[in-house]
């Protein structure tokens, strides 16, 4: 009888798990293009995928570079010349640079060397300094940027698929951030 029960125990587990592992989707060959805020793959080849608490364990353990890819919101078309708009406030993990719209799929060469130069320069040229990559949860902005940093040749990348929503759902602080300029 004991038995039975944990078998029925664990048979309702992994039917309990079967709906939400069907909604993950498997990992595209190439970047998304499109419809990117979706439930995104419990994978990324060549990257190491993480939670809130294994970032806080990559802050304490030394030099770990944060980069937050969420685009930035443009100004409204419909805003009279002349008048000031402000874009939302962006609140990030503490210590991260945010490379806003570096998470889309198809990127120009202006931003594409954006991104290039930008991580070469905050990881001071080590491809083994550790990355993580974030946005927010169900972005497939973070995974796409992740995925460009392991073809740029960076072999420490994290990708943090729960983004600002998991980190701040354990109590963790934000700051309010602003995009590092294109030059």
């Amino acid at each position: 009888m004991r038995r039975c029960l944990l078998h029925l125990a664990v048979l309702a587990l992994c039917l309990a798990a079967a709906p939400a592992a069907a909604q993950q989707p498997a990992e595209p060959d190439g970047y998304r293009m499109e419809d990117y805020r979706a439930p995104t793959p419990a994978t990324l080849q060549g990257a190491t995928v993480v939670d809130a608490a294994a970032v806080e364990r990559l802050i304490r353990s030394g030099p770990v570079v944060l980069i937050d890819v969420l685009p930035q919101p443009p100004r409204p078309d419909k805003l009279p010349p002349g008048t000031l708009w402000r874009p939302p406030e962006r609140r990030d993990i503490p210590g991260s640079v945010w490379l806003a719209n570096t998470g889309y799929g198809a990127l120009s060469a202006e931003m594409e060397a954006y991104f290039r130069d930008a991580l070469a320069a905050l990881t001071l040229g080590d491809r083994a300094r550790p990355l993580v990559f974030y946005c927010d949860a169900e972005c497939w902005m973070s995974w796409n940027a992740a995925k460009r940093a392991v073809a740029e040749g960076y072999t420490a990348v994290h990708w943090f698929p729960g983004g600002v929503k998991d980190w701040t759902a354990g109590g963790r602080p934000t700051l309010p951030n602003a995009p590092l300029p294109v030059k």
